[in-house]
Order: C-alpha cells, then sequence, then structure tokens
C-alpha cells in the first residue's frame, strides 16, 4: 500500500481508504449488509495496509462508528487514522436552501454527537471531524466557528473537514477562508471530474487534504449497472438509478466500457483514475466483501495512468445538476 501526505496535517495515510456507509446497514442507506461479514473485511483492509476509515454517524445510526471502534481495539498497535461526520440536525441531505445553521448545525448539536461518535468509537479524540453537508453562506458565522475552534483546543478534535454536497464542489471555497477546514471530502470519479477546475487548484495552493468519495457513482463505474437493474425501495440506488438517471448512466458506462483496457476492470480503471490526481490524499471507496477489499487495495501500486488513456477519460465527463434524485 503507497501512502500519501493528508494535506498540511502531515499525516501519512493509506491512498486507499476504507467508506463504511455500505457495512453500516439501516435506514436510507444500502441494503444487503453482513454484520457477521463487515469485520473480517476491516481486518483484511488493515493486513493489507489501508490506515484511514472514514465512517459516520447516521451510518446504521451509530453502528459503523461501533464497528470501527472494534477494529481500533482488535489492532492497537497499528495507526489507524478515523474519519467521521455529525449529521445535520434537521436530518436533510443536502440542506434547503432556507435552512439556517441554527437548524442544520448549532453550537449544542455538534457537540452532542461529537460525544456521540466518540462513545461509540471508544476513543478520547476523533482524528477527523467532518460536517455531513454544508452550505456556503453559513460561512461567515461564528457560531461554528467558535464551537469547532473549541473542540479543536479542548483536544478532543485534531482536524476538521466538510463533506461537499454532491454536485456542488465549490459551495466550500468560501468555509476554506475561515482557515478552519483541514479537509475537504468531495465526489470525485471518471464522470464527476467538475473538482478539478477550481476546488483542486485551490486545496492544492492552500495544502488542504482532498478525500475522493463514491469513486464508483454508487455502482455504476464497477459496470454491474444495466437497463434491468433494480434495489428494494429501502435502498438508497432505488432513488438514485430511477428512470430519470438510469438509462443515461448505463448509456455512459456502455461508452465508457470501450476504454477499459486489456487485462483491466472498470473499477480498477475508475481507481486509478482518481489517484492519478495528486490533489487526492486518500479515496474511501465502500467494500462488503474481502474479493472487493483485496481487488481495490490492489490498485495501490504505484503504475501511473497511461496519459493517453486519462485524455480519453476526460472526454466521459458528465456535468449534472443536483436534483431530488440525487440527494
Amino acid at each position: 500500500m503507497r501512502h500519501r501526505r493528508m494535506g498540511r496535517l502531515g499525516w501519512q495515510v493509506s491512498e486507499i481508504g476504507y467508506g463504511m456507509w455500505g457495512i453500516g446497514g439501516g435506514p436510507g442507506g444500502f441494503t444487503g449488509w453482513d454484520y457477521d461479514t463487515a469485520p473480517g473485511c476491516l481486518d483484511l483492509a488493515v493486513e493489507l495496509g489501508c490506515t484511514f476509515f472514514d465512517t459516520a454517524w447516521v451510518y446504521g445510526r451509530g453502528i459503523s462508528e461501533q464497528m470501527l471502534g472494534a477494529l481500533l481495539r482488535r489492532h492497537p498497535d497499528r495507526r489507524l487514522y478515523v474519519a467521521t461526520k455529525i449529521p445535520p440536525k434537521n436530518r436533510a441531505w443536502p440542506p434547503a436552501p432556507t435552512d439556517t445553521l441554527t437548524d442544520v448545525f448549532p453550537a449544542d448539536h455538534i457537540r452532542e454527537y461529537t460525544r456521540r461518535s466518540l462513545d461509540n468509537l471508544g476513543v478520547e479524540r476523533i482524528d477527523l471531524l467532518q460536517l455531513h453537508v454544508w452550505e456556503d453562506r453559513w460561512a461567515k458565522e461564528t457560531q461554528w466557528q467558535e464551537t469547532i475552534g473549541g473542540l479543536k483546543q479542548e483536544g478532543v478534535v485534531d482536524a476538521v473537514g466538510i463533506s461537499v454536497n454532491r454536485w456542488e464542489p465549490t459551495n466550500c471555497v468560501a468555509a476554506l477562508d475561515s482557515g478552519l477546514i483541514d479537509v475537504i471530502q468531495v465526489i470525485y470519479n471518471i464522470f464527476d471530474q467538475a473538482p478539478e477546475d477550481e476546488l483542486f487548484p485551490r486545496a492544492q495552493r492552500d495544502d488542504i487534504a482532498i478525500i475522493a468519495r463514491v469513486p464508483f457513482d454508487e455502482g455504476s463505474l464497477t459496470g454491474t449497472v444495466t437497463a434491468d437493474s433494480t434495489w428494494p425501495a429501502e435502498d438508497w440506488r432505488s432513488t438514485y438509478f430511477g428512470p430519470e438517471n438510469l438509462p443515461p448512466t448505463v448509456a455512459r458506462t456502455e461508452a465508457l466500457a470501450a476504454e477499459v483496457p486489456d487485462g483491466m476492470t472498470m473499477p480498477e480503471l475508475a481507481l486509478r483514475f482518481i489517484l492519478d490526481h495528486p490533489a487526492v490524499s486518500t479515496v474511501i471507496p465502500g467494500m462488503r466483501t474481502t474479493t472487493n477489499v483485496r481487488a481495490n487495495l490492489s490498485v495501490s501500486d504505484g503504475v501511473p495512468l497511461d496519459p493517453a488513456l486519462r485524455s480519453r477519460l476526460r472526454r466521459h465527463r458528465w456535468d449534472r445538476t443536483p436534483t431530488w434524485w440525487s440527494q
């Protein structure tokens, strides 16, 4: 496993981390979780060199955090970096245009869920605490700045980040001006290349770490989604891959398939595309089987993406606007 610097934090983290939404289960996420299989997947990831784990309270309503806490206790000799997220108080992903900071992240809510996460993880300090949604119109408000700054000063949190709303990669630039944000987590993949335009240059200028999430576009960039794919009604993908999005997605993945080199899978290509950008500190695919853990982590071999191939992949950029089904 190769490691990368986590921006100005200076941490050396595995360039392929572990996204823990899928294995957390619970309402509003992915169906098909297996709490018996999950610990083995996490242990294998550690054995293969993964050191960065990204979770959130909402993933299983604390269950994913508890899984990560158990992993830390099983591997006390390893330096594993823990990232979690505070849910919006009004449980709205993303915030509505009229939502205020008080509606979403009042000071007492931030502190309450920081404590919940500490308890679930079984730790005294969280490496990276992230706000799970964001609106840059809140950036200059002092309440969140004072609360976040206080948690840092108290030693409860080492670093602070923002998980940017889907397809809104610049909706965090004003927050970076506060100097309090160390990390931005953003959707970045072969389809969603917009972070390269403004966010990545700003992050590189200010030495802000970038976590690339949704590397497989919720599964389409694994090459397994077809026009006939269906999911249970309670599965997030039944909404995301509804009639508005499934047909164009399938058409685009079929076109992309022609670019996959011999001997390479589409998921491998997707990860190599992301790792090819120097602004990225780590990418966090979700992994619910040991087969996926082995396949994804094996991509960290230092082999660069062929420049001609990357040039062709740029033509698969898909700029989209947030809508009701994309949240």
